[in-house]
């Protein structure tokens, strides 16, 4: 029996994208697991419909649904909200640059039968030296196995419960954001529920897998602000 919907919105970046996969499908626990192909290349547009089968999941095209230009992170967000509480289900997002563990799911779940106050369940990201890196830097410090927190949690591996999907409509969200990490967040906070972060179910996190432009933050930091201000991408 299907215990979430797992969703994970594609812009190229197949390779992180098919290893996303494959750690879904040995997870302990069953899931539903959606692709949404954000207009990616035609190569990995097929490539997404080749391996499938193989890694479990199904694949929708946004290009099927909207002409929208990418990012259409809002859509997707819509369409989910609305096949989770169909099906009664929590609602998992793990971004393609993200790599959950055999259990990850499953005391995703656990801790969220145990707290029914809960509006988002997210899992700390950690790199292969096993140490919390972007975007939870800010809880690097902590000791505690969860934190009840206020803060903006990243969507990178984020369980929403049934009670905050039936709470707000996702049809609200401001059409000018790309993001809505930040503002789902508060939003949680405001409606009566609490936030937390699972320090003890670690993630492996490959910075910005998902949206490689976002890598001259680094690299080159003038062209990076240029395409985040001046040609508003990347609106949180």
């Amino acid at each position: 029996m299907v215990k979430a919907l797992v969703i994970t919105p594609v812009k190229n970046s197949i390779e992180t994208t098919l290893e996303t996969a494959e750690a879904i499908k040995a997870s302990s626990v069953p899931v539903e697991h959606k692709i949404y192909n954000d207009f990616s290349t035609e190569e990995t547009k097929v490539q997404l419909d080749e391996n499938s089968s193989v890694h479990g999941y199904k694949v929708v095209h946004l290009e099927d649904i909207t002409d929208s230009p990418s990012p259409n992170y809002k859509l997707v967000l819509q369409i989910a909200q609305k096949e989770a509480i169909e099906q009664g289900l929590p609602l998992l997002v793990v971004e393609s640059d993200v790599t959950v563990e055999h259990h990850t799911i499953e005391k995703m779940l656990d801790f969220l039968e145990k707290h029914t106050d809960a509006g988002l369940i997210g899992a700390i990201t950690v790199g292969y030296d096993k140490k919390v890196n972007f975007p939870y830097l800010k809880f690097k410090e902590v000791k505690a196995p969860v934190i009840d927190t206020n803060r903006s949690l990243s969507f990178c591996c984020t369980l929403f419960s049934p009670k905050f999907l039936q709470r707000y409509d996702f049809m609200s969200l401001d059409d000018a954001k790309d993001w809505y990490d930040t503002f789902m967040s508060k939003k949680s906070v405001e409606l009566g529920f609490k936030n937390y972060v699972l320090m003890d179910t670690p993630v492996l996190h490959k910075p910005h897998g998902s949206r490689p432009w976002k890598q001259l933050k680094y690299k080159n930091p003038l062209k990076y602000y240029f395409l985040k201000f001046w040609k508003g991408m990347d609106k949180i």
